[in-house]
């Protein structure tokens, strides 16, 4: 993957289309625009690999709104780290089309975090949706800590356990 990241912007206020189910009450909700670089090397569609860049810039703008930039993070020692992705492809994106995202935490544990996302057409078809299970790490022993409990209040999950150390 390159070091380019994807065109998305936060849209505060931007509601899931009709027929999308986000259980989450605030969703962070984002517009995103595909390039014509993110395209396959082989069939002229938006690369399953650009998707996953998705799901990452989504987290990290969410992050940031709440108050928890990738530069604060690792300057305080710590940084989120992808465990696993769980990804859905349920329809192609094109170069050029014009699509949004919903983020949000469904729960947050005491060192690690799952997050819910969808990405759709404004008209409520389903792009990809995906559940991305991310581990707070310790940047100076490179193993999972104790999600701080300021973070995990800023972060609204859904569900919320273990998680009590002061921020």
């Amino acid at each position: 993957m390159s070091g380019r990241l994807p065109d998305m912007e936060a849209a505060p206020g931007l509601r899931p289309p009709a027929g999308i189910e986000v259980p989450h009450p605030r969703p962070f909700a984002l517009r995103l625009r595909a390039g014509s670089d993110e395209t396959s090397r082989t069939v002229a569609h938006v690369s399953n690999v650009e998707y996953v860049r998705w799901l990452d810039r989504a987290a990290e703008l969410h992050a940031d709104c709440a108050g928890f930039t990738r530069a604060s993070m690792a300057a305080a020692g710590h940084m989120w780290f992808v465990a696993r992705h769980e990804v859905d492809y349920e329809s192609e994106a094109f170069p050029g089309d014009e699509l949004v995202a919903f983020t949000w935490v469904r729960s947050m544990g005491r060192t690690t975090s799952w997050r819910d996302t969808v990405v759709a057409r404004p008209d409520g078809r389903i792009v990809c949706s995906a559940a991305t299970r991310w581990a707070l790490v310790d940047l100076s022993t490179r193993r999972p800590m104790r999600i701080p409990e300021a973070m995990a209040a800023a972060l609204e999950p859904l569900e919320r356990s273990g998680c009590t150390s002061p921020s």
